[in-house]
């Protein structure tokens, strides 16, 4: 069954920009485009798990610190070597001021 979850407040996060979230055992990253929307990957890139929060956005991209892969954070899509496996990605809507994620 699918949760949402309170992932931060919606000020938290800057625009064009990524944060970690943590959530039991499993690790996000929330982001926040440059018009103004909110999305969520999973937190780690798909080729060696470094923390994508660590990494910088560029528009709808997210760019891995390690590795330079790159990722489209609103669908998924690995779009950059040495990444070529996609990110899961979440639903997310804001409520109350809050950033929330249907983690399932």
């Amino acid at each position: 069954m699918a949760d949402w979850v309170a992932a931060c407040d919606e000020g938290e996060i800057d625009e064009e920009d990524v944060i970690r979230f943590d959530h039991g055992d499993r690790t996000f990253a929330v982001y926040r485009s440059p018009e103004d929307e909110y999305f969520a990957t999973d937190g780690f890139c798909t080729h060696e798990r470094a923390h994508l929060a660590n990494g910088l956005v560029m528009d709808d991209i997210i760019e891995c610190p390690k590795h330079n892969g790159r990722f489209n954070y609103k669908t998924g899509q690995a779009k950059g070597a040495p990444a070529c496996i996609n990110l899961k990605t979440y639903p997310v809507k804001v409520e109350g001021g809050k950033i929330m994620i249907r983690i399932d």
